[in-house]
């Protein structure tokens, strides 16, 4: 299947999208926060990148530009609970900055294996 990179600082979100999408089939690379999930990028090129806004060091909507303005193909997906400000604003930046699929925390894990699903298979 694909190979996706998870950037989330709340290592059970990570691990349960790890678990999730491995249960599918894909191949998951995780990283604590935008500065790691660039480097495992650089390293080892995701076919789709699930990644938090709100996280220490680089934070999401950083590391979607920074990726979108290198590889404007990506497929990105980006997820949030919030912050100093309602998820709804993160997620409507992200949107902006080109993230394919957006997503509140908490989502349902059937919304995101189905998003992952659909995006791959528009290659």
């Amino acid at each position: 299947m694909a190979r996706i990179l998870v950037i989330d600082d709340e290592p059970y979100i990570l691990m349960m999208l790890k678990k999730m999408l491995e249960k599918v089939g894909h191949e998951v690379d995780m990283a604590i926060n935008g500065e790691e999930g660039m480097e495992l990028f650089n390293k080892f090129h995701a076919d789709l990148i699930i990644t938090d806004i709100v996280m220490p060091e680089k934070e999401g909507l950083e590391t979607i530009r920074e990726l979108k303005k290198k590889h404007p193909e990506l497929k990105v997906i980006a997820i949030s609970g919030g912050g100093r400000v309602d998820s709804k604003e993160y997620l409507e930046s992200a949107r902006l900055f080109g993230a394919s699929r957006i997503f509140k925390k908490p989502f349902k894990q059937k919304e995101i294996i189905d998003a992952v699903e659909e995006l791959l298979s528009e290659d």
